[in-house]
């Protein structure tokens, strides 16, 4: 039975259906996934965006995020990725062809999905994916999460004055010991990964260090890919002062993996 409770409308999932009659007369679908301690509401305007162009977009809330810290700190990556996966499943028998993407953790769930169904993943797009670390805190976790229950939080790390992202104040450490646990797999799985591939990376970032990025970039099959500097924007980029560069160059990356 689920744990999560009540659901505050800022954190609602994102479901809209293809348009083909914009898109060439081809249903296409894409999925977004937000990160550890955020919601839907962090990449919704990046969905929606691209659902006004006629795409199919589901932006699922993956079990423990949208309600309390507490809540999901008794979820695991088994319980998102599971969430992640039903939506993909959805999407791929509604359109002719599935795009991938995600923010942080959301990042290292679509690359997950893009190993295990290379013959249905039409692209990748990543946002400042994490599949590493470097942190102290982060390489503690194995100790810390017997010890205390939880960290400060993580969230709302946002170079644009006023915006926020509406995450935890805390950071559950069972939880995200949960998806730090499965990097070694899914670094060891890069390979697999062979679709055109867009990297979006903020030119700071007090969350995600530095490490993922030659991993990812260095460890996938990708022959079709893409980098692209997010100069004025911290962590949550998708919605920080480079999300226009986010929204467009994702629009125009659907547009060409799916073309006929």
């Amino acid at each position: 039975m689920s744990l999560d409770r009540s659901l505050d409308p800022l954190h609602e999932p994102l479901t809209v259906a293809a348009r083909p009659e914009l898109t060439g007369g081809r249903r296409i679908g894409v999925l977004l996934s937000h990160g550890f301690t955020g919601s839907p509401y962090s990449i919704k305007p990046w969905g929606q965006h691209l659902a006004d162009r006629g795409y199919g977009v589901a932006v699922p809330r993956l079990p423990g995020h949208g309600t309390t810290w507490q809540n999901l700190n008794a979820h695991r990556w088994e319980d998102w990725y599971g969430e992640l996966t039903r939506a993909f499943d959805a999407l791929c028998l509604e359109n002719d062809a599935v795009v991938v993407g995600g923010l942080s953790m959301g990042g290292a769930l679509a690359i997950r999905v893009a190993e295990e169904h290379p013959d249905r993943v039409s692209g990748l797009m990543l946002v400042n994916p994490a599949v590493a670390s470097r942190r102290r805190d982060v390489k503690l976790l194995p100790v810390l999460k017997r010890v205390v229950p939880s960290l400060p939080g993580i969230a709302n790390d946002i170079k644009k004055p006023g915006q926020l992202e509406h995450g935890y104040d805390r950071t559950p450490l069972k939880a995200i010991h949960s998806f730090a646990q499965t990097w070694p797999t899914i670094i060891a799985d890069l390979p697999r990964v062979t679709c055109p591939l867009v990297y979006f990376r903020s030119a700071v970032d007090h969350v995600v260090d530095d490490a993922s990025q030659p991993i990812i970039l260095g460890g996938v099959s990708s022959t079709d890919v893409t980098e692209v500097p997010l100069p004025e924007s911290f962590h949550v980029a998708t919605l920080d002062n480079d999300a226009p560069t986010i929204f467009a160059g994702s629009a125009e990356f659907v547009a060409r993996v799916t073309a006929a």
